[in-house]
């Protein structure tokens, strides 16, 4: 699994949004979907890239589970809301670029919750990835 490109394709889609969040989905290593931060343009809150993609990806497939796609790549920590959509979908992995620590550090408006700490008090077992691409995602905020 070659998670830079992966990585880089989500800081791509990053780019396009209202906000500096991509997500990129992949199954047997091949992109599925791609989406980015929708907020302002959809004057949706909940809008965030994760959420666009797993909407988005749940809508086509018309099935509520993503069991079986292998990863969620975002080019930012998942908030807590869409590590929450990560679990209830059946996301396998999450690599991250820019942890929810380094956005706070670069003066980001976070919920101080790791997705580590959200899916400890789930009944699931995500993998997390994290500090791919980091110092680009980073960049992408700045």
């Amino acid at each position: 699994m070659n998670h830079e490109k992966f990585m880089a394709l989500a800081l791509a889609e990053a780019k396009k949004g209202d906000s500096r969040y991509g997500a990129v989905i992949v199954r047997d290593n091949e992109v599925v979907l791609k989406a980015y931060n929708t907020v302002i343009r959809d004057s949706d809150p909940s809008a965030h890239a994760e959420m666009n993609a797993i909407r988005n990806l749940t809508t086509k497939n018309k099935s509520s589970s993503l069991a079986g796609y292998t990863i969620i790549y975002a080019s930012g920590e998942p908030c807590l809301m869409c590590a929450a959509a990560c679990i209830w979908a059946g996301v396998d992995e999450i690599v991250i670029g820019a942890s929810i620590q380094d956005l706070i550090n670069i003066n980001q408006s976070q919920i101080n919750l790791s997705c580590e700490q959200i899916i400890a008090k789930s009944s699931k077992n995500i993998k997390v990835t994290k500090g791919i691409l980091q110092q680009e995602s980073i960049a992408l905020f700045t």
